[in-house]
């Protein structure tokens, strides 16, 4: 007998690939922050102790962007703060898709600009924003609408945004790391005592070169899975998957690019704001902030009826 997958099963599939791909990408940050030090040639003691620095650098990091990331993106954005009597609608609307996902009311932006696309941002549901552009409350229908703010919705309550701002300080301690190191090797930075250690240094060099670009590919891989997840999880507040997989198709045919978007602030994004950038092929595909729309569009569909 044939199992019929629910839409809770959609979004278990999707959480468990997420949280499997976050526990090897620790393992092998750790591994090459670790390879790395031991490639200064301090010793096994030392690159244990270069290791531990680096991740309370990390920690640093995580601590900022915790905290303040959210507003550094609405600024980069241009977005502006409205209340309910500036869009009474989308206001209700997004009250009302509140309720249904137990989730307190997050601040809502608007950004001028006629491209379609929202992103959502906050460290924790009661810290939480979401920017529309006026571009999408004006070309999406209501159930369009609906399909988006509860994608946004769920990002807000899977921590997505937290979860991204943890992936990128990874990535970012590694590529640190990776270039301090590089540098340092061309200006005979390493311990004089350990430069026997052919092996190491090796491993060491090919660590800095390739771990960044792995890293980068790491990153943009959990992207697309968060927003795999998403796209199921609001189904399950709409119980509409049509209404999401249609907001998509109109969002990607609009070849518009969001003029206050870069590639920094792209993976936050409900679509690729970066109009025609997306790369096709299944190699190229890997460094796409977003999963191919076909893709989405076929998984939110397979879920008719399912909800």
């Amino acid at each position: 007998m044939t199992k019929i997958n629910t839409a809770w099963d959609h979004v278990s599939q999707n959480l468990f690939k997420t949280w499997v791909i976050m526990f090897f990408f620790s393992i092998f940050a750790v591994a090459v922050i670790y390879a790395i030090s031991m490639g200064f040639g301090r010793g096994e003691i030392g690159g244990l102790g270069l290791t531990g620095m680096a991740l309370i650098m990390a920690g640093v990091m995580n601590f900022v962007s915790y905290f303040w990331s959210d507003k550094i993106v609405l600024g980069i954005s241009g977005a502006k703060l409205i209340e309910k009597k500036d869009n009474p609608e989308i206001y209700r609307l997004v009250e009302n898709l509140c309720i249904a996902a137990g989730l307190p009311l997050p601040k809502i932006y608007i950004i001028n600009d006629t491209a379609t696309n929202a992103f959502a941002t906050g460290r924790d549901p009661k810290h939480a924003a979401i920017a529309f552009t006026s571009g999408i409350l004006q070309k999406l229908n209501k159930q369009e609408l609906e399909g988006v703010v509860a994608h946004e919705l769920s990002h807000v309550g899977n921590r997505d945004t937290l979860l991204m701002s943890v992936v990128s300080v990874l990535v970012g301690t590694i590529a640190l790391l990776s270039d301090f190191f590089m540098r340092s090797m061309l200006f005979g930075g390493r311990n004089r005592e350990s430069k026997g250690n052919t092996v190491m240094l090796v491993v060491a060099i090919a660590a800095a070169i390739l771990a960044p670009i792995v890293a980068t590919l790491i990153q943009l891989a959990v992207s697309r899975r968060r927003e795999l997840l998403a796209d199921a999880s609001g189904v399950l507040l709409t119980r509409y998957p049509e209404g999401l997989a249609s907001a998509l198709l109109k969002i990607s045919a609009d070849k518009e690019p969001l003029e206050v978007a870069n590639r920094g602030t792209a993976h936050l994004y409900i679509c690729n704001p970066l109009k025609g950038q997306e790369a096709k092929a299944w190699l190229a595909g890997l460094f796409n902030t977003h999963p191919p729309i076909e893709v989405r569009v076929k998984a939110l569909r397979e879920m008719e009826g399912l909800t």
